[in-house]
């Protein structure tokens, strides 16, 4: 049986360089739910101290492209961060406050959707945003 690796093992895996912020991020993105990169700036200097919102941004970014982390963007909203990659789940939005939520594929395995026109193109994701109002919301 394997341990689950550390952020600092999970960095270096995907080819980027260990740093106090960069682990601090990926656990804080882990840790929460659809964060903003406010909040997780936030987080992160609760952590290690200071770290500039563009230092966050670059690492966020370097995050995403190694697959680490998945960046998410309704529409009408300011990105949103997630720990939950590589299994091409969903989003649901409530019009009212934003909450996100997520929502297992619709249909069995990736992409889980067939396009009616692929294109030429080798489709392997699908991105579906539902929208609504969430149960707070509903009953307010």
């Amino acid at each position: 049986m394997s341990a689950t690796p550390t952020p600092a093992e999970e960095l270096r895996g995907a080819g980027l360089r260990v740093t106090a912020a960069r682990a601090a991020l990926l656990e804080t993105v882990r840790g929460g739910d659809h964060l903003g990169v406010e909040t997780i700036a936030s987080r992160v200097r609760d952590r290690v101290g200071h770290i500039s919102v563009q230092a966050v941004y670059e690492a966020l970014n370097a995050l995403t492209a190694a697959g680490l982390i998945r960046r998410i963007e309704p529409a009408g909203s300011p990105a949103l961060y997630e720990g939950r990659v590589g299994d091409n789940h969903h989003h649901v939005v409530c019009r009212s406050c934003g909450t996100v939520a997520d929502v297992d594929c619709a249909v069995g395995h990736a992409p889980c959707l067939d396009a009616s026109d692929d294109h030429g193109f080798r489709i392997d994701e699908a991105e579906v945003v539902y929208w609504g109002l969430c149960p707070a919301c509903t009953s307010s």
